[in-house]
């Protein structure tokens, strides 16, 4: 019994030794300060400017137009909430890259993207390669329902290796595992469609790597 008694404690003593060892969770840390674009890169013409405490997005060339990290990212959750403010397609892009510049349409941009449209049943949330194979994911029917009109609307991100999950105010729009990821890390970044129109608020990004 001593023998047994001793074996456990010391299996007790291992496994609080491994939990004590384990690395900490990463912190959410700001993507956006909510005073200027530090941290951030404009790619193309189009406008982005912070105002009251947001990134406002707002086309002004009639062209592409991202704002991209200027830090690349592999495994992370991702926060922000967003509003349009305007019909015109909007994005956020992860595991992406500028790989160019075309004189007619702007910025050219390969990746993975997380669609973000004003409009109900425009499939926000569901993921789209671009520079590859298209649409990849479209939204469960209850998570094209889940857009709220001319509010603020909270998109969540979560990248682990080849498996994507969103989740829009709450509600998961798309459970994606990836059979052949265009890339594996990049930037994040944010859209302005062509077409011109859109006018998109974006607040509280927040990252947490793993």
């Amino acid at each position: 019994m001593k023998r047994i008694g001793a074996i456990l404690a010391a299996a007790v003593f291992l496994a609080g030794a491994i939990v004590a060892q384990a690395p900490p969770k990463s912190a959410w840390v700001p993507l956006f300060n909510g005073k200027d674009l530090t941290g951030w890169k404009n790619n193309g013409e189009e406008k982005w400017v912070v105002e009251q405490g947001t990134i406002l997005c707002e086309s002004a060339a009639n062209k592409y137009g991202y704002l991209t990290t200027e830090k690349t990212y592999r495994d992370f959750d991702l926060r922000l909430k967003f509003k349009g403010e305007a019909a015109g397609n909007s994005g956020v892009f992860l595991h992406s890259y500028i790989i160019g510049i075309n004189p007619e349409h702007g910025p050219d941009i390969e990746g993975m993207q997380v669609e973000v449209d004003p409009s109900v049943g425009k499939h926000t949330g569901g993921l789209y390669e671009s520079g590859g194979r298209g649409w990849v994911k479209m939204p469960t029917a209850e998570g094209e329902q889940a857009l709220r009109t001319g509010e603020w609307n909270e998109l969540e991100v979560s990248v682990q290796g080849k498996h994507i999950v969103t989740q829009l105010n709450g509600v998961k729009i798309v459970d994606y595992t990836d059979a052949a990821p265009k890339f594996t890390d990049g930037v994040i970044g944010l859209q302005i469609h062509t077409g011109g129109g859109v006018k998109m608020r974006w607040k509280d990004i927040l990252i947490q790597e793993k």
